[in-house]
């Protein structure tokens, strides 16, 4: 990702399929490196924009061919997770973390309450505004939608290779996810990640605590290996393979 593309992706969000008319939601948190202009790249080198501390490598690429294979709207997240992340609490201290995978952020050190707030207002609060927005849509129109959200993770943490190819995260409600481990089992080459690699639980990601155990909606978050997703050829095999489990959950759920 060069910086035009990071500032042309610099908007709070972007919605994909718009019109999508199956009752699902694709959302993808951590879809874009893009840091704004007046932010300096945080004081970081250009280079470390483009790694994993920065976004979710491959995960909207995913996020939007999923869309198209579901006919379903998908609303992706256009800032970088270093400017703040879509996925933690506004009260979390990794919202806007001052260190990330041992790298000191030096745009986010001793930020006071009216940057973090300005932050928040610019970035967070329109992206899951749309989100909100859309599922009210659908509760207006006595629709009960399940919510897809797309995550990807790196393939070695803390000198730790990972195992799984991709994985399922969840809270208090197991089933879909339990359905979707299941289906996907049925590949034997795969390896499938129950709350791994990380727990969904335990810290619990906004995300799953506002419109999973908060709204009460079947949601299936997917984590799936970068190293899996970090071309279009494995994004668009990766997209077809989760179409294929989702679908077959969705018709028989």
């Amino acid at each position: 990702m060069d910086a035009y593309a990071r500032e042309a992706e610099a908007a709070p969000f972007e919605v994909v399929n718009e019109g999508g008319r199956a009752p699902l939601l694709i959302i993808c948190d951590h879809a874009s490196g893009a840091v704004p202009a007046e932010y300096d790249n945080l004081g970081l080198d250009e280079t470390l924009l483009l790694r994993h501390i920065a976004w979710d490598i491959g995960a909207g690429d995913v996020a939007r061919r999923l869309a198209a294979l579901l006919d379903a709207p998908a609303v992706l997240c256009g800032t970088s997770r270093l400017v703040i992340d879509c996925n933690r609490a506004l009260d979390d201290a990794t919202s806007i973390p001052p260190v990330s995978d041992g790298i000191v952020v030096p745009g986010n050190q001793d930020l006071d309450v009216g940057q973090r707030r300005r932050r928040a207002e610019r970035h967070f609060h329109p992206y899951h505004g749309e989100i909100r927005r859309r599922l009210d849509g659908f509760r207006g129109r006595g629709v009960r939608p399940t919510l897809v959200s797309v995550h990807s993770f790196t393939p070695v943490m803390d000198g730790f290779e990972r195992p799984w190819h991709v994985g399922l995260l969840w809270d208090r409600e197991p089933a879909l996810s339990q359905a979707l481990i299941a289906e996907l089992g049925r590949n034997p080459d795969l390896v499938i990640g129950d709350n791994e690699p990380y727990s969904g639980s335990d810290p619990q990601g906004y995300a799953i605590a506002t419109y999973g155990t908060g709204r009460g909606l079947p949601m299936a978050v997917f984590e799936v290996r970068q190293d899996l997703i970090d071309t279009h050829h494995g994004a668009e095999a990766w997209a077809r393979l989760l179409h294929a489990a989702l679908r077959a959950v969705l018709a028989t759920g």
